[in-house]
């Protein structure tokens, strides 16, 4: 007789996670598919591999499927500061690299319309993107397992963007409502401050959570503030505080030194209540991985695992959502 657990073993690796029961009648398998965020042609070409690769096992003769399309939330989150400059991009890159390497299907929208930078960290800068009939934007993906989509692959390197506050929304719209597919999560790298697009993002886009950036020095930490207050305002919830270039190892001596200070975000998180995520280090190593498109999320380095850490936080809090339906 022929085993669930041989038919299990013939799915294409896009059916892993997605096939919901499995079971014989005679030498017809019965199979049911979550097909939900799939586009109508993914879903048929999905069904088709199914069938071609369960029709070899021995003992099956026929097969039936029976797609479901059961709607799942996705995540948003957002991921601020309250000034440019302390590394949130990079940031979000790593998180979301962290983030497919563990199983949960990430995107990237790259929000910062004015200075996008994800094409460059994710390698993505010679993808080009394509549009439906209708006008839907479909995302690149970069070799980590990420899509993304980026005002940087839409317009020629180089060209500056000068729009008015209304393009920069219906830009933001337009990344926002592609076809997202079967993603799960989609972490929004937005510019630092608190202008139209996290106002575009907040009412149209409400995020499931936050994560603000900051470095350790007061400066930074009053303008973090800021962007809190913002997400507060709008009670979207703060997954916690990250704080970037905190202590700088010398790579000749070795010494250890804290130009930016140490410890402030962990400080202000503990005083207004947010959970402090963790810290990356001032390191020579993350800004030569990130202009070669080679996230340092993905290599086996003391760098890589910082992002890795509090990508697992998250996804701990991502998955703890799921569990409850949620």
């Amino acid at each position: 007789m022929t085993s669930e657990s041989a038919i299990r073993e013939s799915l294409p690796t896009g059916a892993v996670g997605r096939v919901q029961s499995v079971r014989m009648k005679g030498a017809v398998a019965i199979l049911v598919v979550d097909a939900a965020g799939l586009t109508r042609p993914d879903a048929e070409r999905l069904e088709t591999e199914i069938r071609a690769n369960v029709l070899r096992v021995d003992g099956v003769d026929d097969v039936r499927i029976a797609l479901t399309a059961e709607k799942r939330e996705r995540h948003i989150i957002a991921i601020g500061s309250g000034k440019g400059g302390v590394g949130k991009s990079t940031l979000t890159a790593n998180l979301a690299v962290a983030l497919a390497a563990s199983g949960i299907r990430t995107g990237v929208v790259d929000a910062d319309i004015y200075g996008p930078s994800q094409p460059t960290l994710l390698g993505t800068q010679d993808e080009k993107v394509v549009a439906s009939a209708d006008k839907v934007l479909t995302p690149t993906s970069s070799a980590f397992g990420v899509k993304t989509l980026s005002m940087g692959q839409l317009i020629e390197p180089g060209r500056a963007i000068a729009w008015r506050g209304p393009m920069v929304g219906g830009a933001l719209t337009q990344l926002m409502e592609a076809d997202w597919g079967d993603t799960e999560v989609l972490l929004v790298d937005l510019p630092p401050g608190t202008g139209d697009v996290q106002l575009t993002m907040l009412q149209k886009f409400r995020p499931s959570g936050a994560v603000v950036v900051s470095t350790p020095q007061d400066l930074a930490l009053i303008d973090a503030t800021r962007a809190l207050d913002l997400f507060g305002q709008a009670k979207v919830p703060v997954l916690g505080l990250v704080e970037n270039m905190a202590g700088y190892m010398c790579p000749h001596c070795g010494e250890l030194s804290d130009p930016f200070g140490h410890g402030g975000a962990e400080a202000a998180a503990q005083a207004l209540g947010h959970p402090f995520l963790g810290r990356i280090p001032l390191s020579i190593e993350i800004r030569l991985a990130s202009d070669a498109g080679q996230p340092p999320a993905a290599q086996d380095t003391p760098q890589g695992e910082a992002f890795r850490a509090i990508a697992a936080r998250i996804a701990s809090v991502i998955r703890t959502v799921q569990a409850e339906g949620g």
